[in-house]
Formats: C-alpha cells, sequence, structure tokens
C-alpha cells in the first residue's frame, strides 16, 4: 500500500498551478529544475541539501537530478524544458548513469508530465514505462495519489519495488505463463464444454486465448508454448520416454445419466 497521507495532496496542490504554468511562461531547463526540486523538497519530503543532488556527473554522463537516501543513490530525474513533450529517448543519457550504478528508476519530467521508468540490465539496457500523469488531464488529487510512490518514506519501504513486482506479475508475459499451462487450459475447456455442449480444440482455445490480448501485449508475450505437467515414469518403463496426454475430451467423463453434446 503506497505511502499517501494528506500532506502530500495538500502540498501538491499548491504547487501545481506553477507547474502548469511552467509551460505557459516557456521556462528554461534549468529553471524548471528549480520547480521539479521544490516537488520532491515539498511533497515528496526530501532534504534539498543532502538528498538531492545536481547535474551528477558519472564517467562523463549528465543526469539533472540525482535523489539518495542514506547516501546511496535511489532515483534518477531528467528534466526537460517546461511544455517540451516526453520521448523515451529522453532518458538516454539517465539510462547511461542507471547502468554504471546499477539504479534501476528513472523519473522523466516537464513539470506538467511525469514518467515513471523501471530499468533492467539482463541483456543490455532496458527500460519499462511503469506510469505516466499529466497535470493538464488530471487533478492535482490524482497526480498526488500516483506521485506518493516516489516520497521519501515510500522509498524508505521499498513500496516502489513492490509495485513493479505486481506491474510485473500482471503484465503480459506472466499472464501468458499463468494462462497457457496444461492444467488452465483443461479447466478452460471443460468449462466451456460444460457450459457451451461443445469440445474445443486446445489449439483453436489457445488461438483465441491470445487474440483477446493488444497486437503489444501478444509481442511481449513472445511464441506461446503450453507448460506441460512431467509426467512420472511407471514401474519397469524406466527406458520409455513419458507419453503425451491424451486429448482433454478423451479424458473428461459426463456426469452420470448426463447427455454428451458434440
Amino acid at each position: 500500500m503506497a505511502f499517501n497521507p494528506p500532506s502530500i495532496r495538500a502540498a501538491f496542490r499548491k504547487l501545481a498551478p506553477f507547474l502548469i504554468q511552467a509551460a505557459e511562461q516557456n521556462l528554461n531547463e534549468a529553471d524548471t529544475v528549480r520547480r521539479i526540486v521544490k516537488v520532491f523538497e515539498d511533497a515528496l519530503g526530501y532534504d534539498g541539501m543532502t538528498e538531492i543532488s545536481r547535474e551528477s556527473l558519472i564517467k562523463g554522463k549528465y543526469v539533472d537530478l540525482a535523489v539518495k537516501l542514506e547516501g546511496v543513490t535511489k532515483l534518477l530525474v531528467e528534466v526537460k524544458a517546461a511544455g517540451t513533450p516526453l520521448r523515451d529517448r529522453h532518458i538516454d543519457q539517465a539510462r547511461g548513469y542507471a547502468a554504471e550504478g546499477n539504479i534501476r528508476w528513472v523519473v522523466l519530467t516537464n513539470c506538467s508530465n511525469w514518467n515513471l521508468y523501471h530499468l533492467t540490465f539482463e541483456e543490455g539496457i532496458e527500460h519499462d514505462l511503469v506510469w505516466e500523469v499529466d497535470l493538464n488531464a488530471q487533478t492535482p488529487d490524482e497526480v498526488a495519489e500516483v506521485l506518493a510512490v516516489l516520497h521519501r518514506e515510500s522509498i524508505k519501504r521499498g513500496l516502489h519495488d513492490e509495485l513493479w513486482m505486481k506491474k510485473s506479475a500482471l503484465g503480459p508475459q506472466s499472464l501468458g505463463r499463468a494462462l497457457f499451462t496444461e492444467a488452465v487450459i483443461r479447466l478452460i475447456r471443460r468449462e466451456i464444454r460444460r457450459s457451451e455442449g461443445i469440445s474445443i480444440a486446445e489449439e483453436d482455445l489457445v488461438i483465441a486465448i491470445k487474440s483477446l490480448f493488444s497486437a503489444d501485449a501478444r509481442e511481449q508475450m513472445g511464441p506461446i508454448k503450453i507448460r506441460r505437467r512431467k509426467r512420472k515414469k511407471g514401474i519397469g518403463t524406466a527406458s520409455q520416454k513419458p507419453t503425451e496426454p491424451e486429448p482433454v475430451d478423451q479424458q473428461e467423463t459426463e456426469p452420470a445419466g448426463g447427455n454428451n453434446q458434440t
């Protein structure tokens, strides 16, 4: 559960008009950074003197702000001039810095828009958009509720990492792994046969389920392969390979006295 006391919303309500006006005033990047620092100080609970570093440099790479707790960098913040449309490529500088320091969180903002990214370093540097908010389209309270995961207390408690774990667990890859298992496919086929009176081929069911997802989600899932339970070898058959399970409709039985519709 996110750390989201009323004080965050109250502080953000005071700051929101200045963040929205930044684009109208055509603030440059340096002035935009000053307003972002105020958000981290007044609404998100950080000490501007000891916990927010500006223009940090590591191995020739700069990042606008580095947010630290107990001397350890927890967040990188890349700031664009107010009104500049945010693009994923804008975090390229921060990605390089993050890789050097094994920092997994990057905030991208232009005052009115805020994007939070999670980085992974398994095969190169990958970034995933965790959330995005827009003060021009959402109320200050709605934005403050989302930004609360960046609060000092939230970061201290590791609630940002919990958020990422939940998002990953509910993502296309995780859902695909859970859905396309022998047990789940068997259960769905059985339910369709019970409710619709027809036996659906396993391959047709898999195609139908995958079609429910968006093109982007299907791409993230990748090739679908049903994960099957390992069969225990019977006595005296140690040298034989486990056989593939029989089709589900051959293994299912109808209730006594029931009519089998096809």
